[in-house]
């Protein structure tokens, strides 16, 4: 039992670390996981809820911006009430995406030679979307987050559903899809982190009360380890990312993610 907390633990730092930079989370956990050996009754369910831990970094993170809109759409404030609409837009696609097909998608994706496609495919169009040639001459209509159109919004969450196959990244298919759409590198970031709330926090609390008859107490000690250490770990990420981008791209975390599939590939084939 000590062994799986601390192997818990291990995988709650790689989701902390991993959920909001364009890597994959889920793509990192399936594989450190199957690296570790990490055993547990429910793992994907694991997975998810582990994840709430990270949301609600951001959330604490980003508290006073978001006491500010949901202050402004309870006073009728155009300015927030646009920016609730677009979070809406956006949510809306994955969520009924989700609610359908969730079930099909974990029983046929989640594999590491799945992970291994997705990290090297989602890594080449990051190198395209950050190419110098394809943003010369490109100003990004959306520079702040109240700027944003509900058509941009409509196109991250449409690129958000790609997310749930493991490999892929929220983060990275959200930022990226908002940064084809036409918004600012560091704005798509930050529309990224918003919308995670409520798309995480949905599923998380839709696996947990799914699940919830088939957990033991020895699995719930297990989630709670790896929950906090994906709250603390996510709070110095989150920080970090947003100072990362306002001064350079993507590229690094592209090439990082095509390596990593070289490798894995490896040893997998």
């Amino acid at each position: 039992m000590e062994l799986q907390l601390i192997k818990a633990f291990f995988l709650g730092i790689v989701e902390g670390v991993t959920e909001f930079i364009p890597v994959s989370s889920t793509g990192h956990l399936i594989l450190v996981g199957k690296w570790i050996d990490f055993q547990s009754t429910e793992s994907k369910t694991f997975e998810v809820v582990i994840q709430l831990g990270a949301i609600l970094a951001v959330i604490w993170l980003f508290r006073d911006r978001v006491f500010k809109l949901l202050k402004g759409s309870i006073d009728r404030d155009p300015v927030e009430l646009s920016f609730m609409r677009n979070l809406v837009i956006a949510f809306l696609p994955a969520a009924v995406i989700g609610a359908i097909f969730i079930s099909q998608i974990k029983a046929l994706f989640f594999h590491p030679g799945v992970v291994v496609v997705t990290l090297f495919l989602g890594g080449l169009i990051m190198l395209w979307v950050e190419s110098p040639s394809r943003r010369q001459g490109k100003k990004p209509s959306a520079v702040s987050l109240e700027t944003i159109s509900w058509k941009q919004a409509l196109a991250v969450g449409c690129a958000q559903c790609l997310a749930m196959v493991p490999g892929t990244s929220r983060s990275g298919s959200t930022i990226i899809g908002g940064m084809i759409a036409g918004i600012e590198r560091k704005t798509a970031t930050e529309f990224s982190f918003f919308l995670a709330m409520p798309t995480m926090l949905a599923a998380a609390v839709y696996d947990t009360y799914k699940h919830a008859g088939e957990l033991s107490q020895a699995d719930i000690w297990v989630i709670v380890v790896g929950f906090l250490a994906a709250f603390f770990s996510a709070l110095f990420v989150v920080r970090a990312i947003l100072a990362f981008v306002s001064r350079h791209t993507y590229r690094a975390f592209a090439w990082y993610r095509i390596g990593l599939s070289l490798v894995v590939a490896y040893f997998i084939f």
